[in-house]
């Protein structure tokens, strides 16, 4: 079962200038919660698309938001990271209990 984007298309459908930031949090929220719903059913697929739907509307909704100083932008890229990290991490756990599964 693939989770919903329903919200997430509505956010899509409007224009531009018609997205606000606090449309973009609620957004961003809303897909933070169906990754992490995909992630725990191990519906991989699922999740991959819901991160792009997400980088998307991060990279759209960026773009309404205040230009961010030096060290906000790199404390932003610090935590972007370790949070890769971490999913590369869960990905890495559910590979080795797959293969230790057997076939």
């Amino acid at each position: 079962m693939i989770v919903p984007l329903g919200l997430t298309v509505a956010a899509f459908a409007r224009p531009i200038g018609q997205i606000g930031e606090s449309d973009c949090k609620v957004e961003e929220a809303a897909l933070e919660r169906n990754i992490d719903l995909a992630r725990s059913k191990g519906q991989l697929l699922g999740r991959r698309q819901l991160a792009e739907v997400l980088s998307a509307l991060r990279a759209r909704c960026q773009t309404l938001a205040p230009p961010q100083t030096r060290a906000a932008g790199v404390e932003k890229l610090e935590q972007e990271i370790r949070d890769l990290r971490l999913e590369l991490d869960r990905a890495e756990e559910l590979l080795r209990k797959l293969k230790a599964q057997g076939p």
